[in-house]
């Protein structure tokens, strides 16, 4: 069963309200954070309050300190909340006590601790309050209730909450906010409460919610069932709901009726082939069942039928709409080269740089490039601007060096400096040495030696114009360069790195503590539609332990089926996948962003992902957080090294 995750705290629909209580005057300076926050720019609000308060004393600087902890925990920053709510005591004042409580109540929200906020709302729930308070009361009631995995309760509640809101904003803001509430809820439980709700209204959330929260809102199976709820629940409050969601007018789904599956299935390539078999027709059953017609797979063994132009040939004559794969990338570029594509074709490889694709072929490949573009963003993220690269010589290396470089620098970044090592070697001191300027600091204290004519006190002194590195690296030369790294006085620098770090091959992990790297969400952090998935796949197909990211692509690959077999003139939709976020790019390709991971203890740790502020949030306690360097790295260099 997925896991059911927790939900968090008032959010997004608190921007019409009135921010500042009865009996205070407003400080100078404090309407440009009122109207911040009907604009629903949290973070910038919280720190004009913040900024405001340091400038005030006694009642008025708690009360806007309450003010920007409101809105910090609004922006999704409970750790910055939480500092600045220490400072403040539990005041006496009535007006300034309510805004204290909810914000006590919020954070414990986010510590996932629902029955401990429940004991500070239940009782505020029953007080007179004014607007503001009372209908952030009846959010951080519901939000615990989700926390609680009572759905039920906390629709009651947010459908009540509408009666303190006065306008149309408000009330769709509310309906919202509990939809997100609905889709981090376990879909077992959703179901359940369906069942037994008498409510059509509370029965049609859940219904709704259920499908969304089982499939993540994705496939032809939840647009199939989307559009069968909406037909059967005209007037539901949800409706706005799926006016957003960009549903077919009509129950005429575009998908096709059979897939060819082309794939290397015997020889050296065979593992690699049944993997993505199997990730593949485990999409198709969890969704076929869904669907009002008749769907479909027929699977080519590449080799047997002659090539991947005979087996598409092939694939078509039996009455392929829609054919996936080939996946070698000699297969791709002769498929491509031979024939032009009567039936759409998704290959899991990409072209050559230089092959125009023919239209109706589009490619979808675990590339390494998309991993080093998505480093860059993520340094960029993390406020790093300057940094130097260190990558295998080879054409891999080259490959991965140029995405990242590239978008680097388009976002803003300078990359410094870059260097190439040759992965057979054992010893990179002399790479990492020049990379890092270590080298020129060695060559002027020999010559400052040579000219005192005696020994000197020396400690090289690495360039400081660099504030990380980015390395490519597979996990056995990882393991060796981060120790070297460390050892050159270089282990304080943040590094990211690709999936290839990441090798699940039952080794320690310790060298490579503190290492940032890209890879799949089957990997690191799967979704909660998928969450059960893969323990299952290892559990019936021990042997492909390490080829998860090949289950994820097949999974993918029949999702995004139907979202291609549909795209004609209009651009494919997102699609929150379990290889990544995917989308299609002008080039016929489908492009990826990762999920992120650090590797703490020896073992990786999915880190945050990067997100807007002002979404729902979820409960945080059990969130891992970014180690910076010394604090990820707790062996010493000799210790690391030992083996060597």
């Amino acid at each position: 069963m997925a896991r059911s995750f927790a939900l968090l705290v008032v959010t997004l629909m608190l921007g019409a309200c009135q921010t500042t209580g009865g009996g205070f005057g407003g400080a100078p300076g404090e309407g440009r954070a009122e109207r911040l926050v009907r604009n629903d720019a949290h973070a910038a609000a919280a720190t004009i309050y913040i900024e405001l308060a340091a400038a005030s004393t006694g009642i008025e600087q708690e009360r806007l300190t309450l003010l920007a902890v409101e809105q910090w925990l609004d922006a999704g920053d409970a750790r910055r909340a939480r500092r600045a709510f220490a400072g403040v005591p539990r005041p006496t004042i009535p007006e300034l006590r309510q805004l204290w409580s909810t914000n006590s109540a919020a954070l414990l929200l986010y510590r996932g601790e629902a029955d401990a906020a429940l004991e500070i709302l239940e009782p505020m729930s029953r007080e007179p309050l004014t607007q503001k308070h009372r209908v952030r009361v009846e959010a951080l009631r519901a939000d615990s209730w989700i926390q609680k995995d009572d759905p039920l309760r906390a629709i009651e509640l947010m459908t009540q909450r509408e009666v303190w809101l006065s306008d149309r904003r408000s009330i769709e803001q509310n309906r919202w906010r509990l939809w997100q509430g609905l889709l981090i809820s376990d879909p077992q439980v959703l179901r359940a409460n369906a069942e037994l709700a008498l409510d059509t209204n509370v029965k049609g959330w859940l219904t709704l919610g259920s499908l969304a929260a089982s499939t993540g809102q994705q496939g032809i199976g939840w647009a199939n069932g989307a559009i069968h709820w909406r037909d059967a629940n005209s007037g539901h409050p949800a409706m706005a709901i799926i006016d957003r969601l960009h549903l077919p007018d009509e129950l005429n789904l575009d998908y096709p009726k059979q897939i060819a599956l082309l794939l290397p299935l015997s020889g050296r390539a065979a593992p690699a082939g049944e993997a993505i078999q199997n990730g593949f027709m485990g999409a198709y059953f969890s969704t076929v069942t869904g669907l009002d017609e008749h769907q479909t797979v027929r699977v080519y063994d590449v080799d047997a039928e002659g090539g991947a132009s005979a087996a598409y040939t092939v694939a078509v004559a039996d009455g392929a709409e829609f054919v996936i794969g080939p996946l070698l990338k000699n297969n791709v570029a002769a498929l491509a080269n031979d024939i032009l594509v009567p039936v759409p074709v998704l290959t899991l490889n990409f072209l050559p740089d230089d092959t125009l694709a023919p239209p109706g072929l589009f490619q979808f490949a675990l590339a390494p490039e998309d991993e080093a573009r998505s480093a860059a963003q993520r340094a960029l993220f993390d406020g790093y601007t300057r940094g130097v690269a260190l990558v295998p010589n080879n054409d891999w290396g080259r490959r991965v060096l140029s995405s990242f470089a590239t978008e680097f620098e388009a976002l803003g970044g300078t990359l410094l400096d870059y260097r190439t090592y040759t992965p057979a070697n054992q010893d990179f001191s002399n790479t990492i040495e020049d990379l890092m300027a270590l080298s020129g600091s060695v060559r002027r204290y020999q010559r400052l030696r040579a000219n005192i004519g005696g020994p000197l006190q020396f400690d090289p002194r690495r360039r400081q114009d660099s504030e990380f590195i980015f390395l490519a690296a597979d996990a056995p030369a990882g393991r060796l360069l981060k120790s070297q790294l460390k050892f050159h006085y270089s282990g304080d620098l943040p590094v990211y790195s690709t999936s290839s770090i990441h090798a699940m091959d039952g080794r320690s992990n310790s060298d490579l503590n503190g290492i940032m790297f890209a890879d799949t969400p089957w990997i690191i952090a799967p979704h909660s539609w998928i969450a059960h998935l893969p323990a299952l796949y290892q559990e019936h197909w021990p042997e492909e332990r390490r080829l998860g990211r090949l289950h994820a692509m097949g999974y993918d690959a029949y999702h995004l089926i139907a979202a291609l077999f549909a795209t004609g003139t209009n651009p494919m939709q997102e699609i929150d996948g379990a290889t990544g976020k995917l989308y299609l790019d002008t080039d016929g390709r489908i492009r990826r962003r990762m999920a992120w991971a650090q590797f703490q203890n020896g073992e990786p740790v999915a880190l945050p992902e990067i997100e807007s502020a002002g979404r729902p949030i979820q409960d945080i306690s059990n969130d891992p957080e970014m180690l910076l360097p010394d604090a990820a790295d707790d062996e010493s260099w000799f210790d690391a090294t030992h083996e060597l």
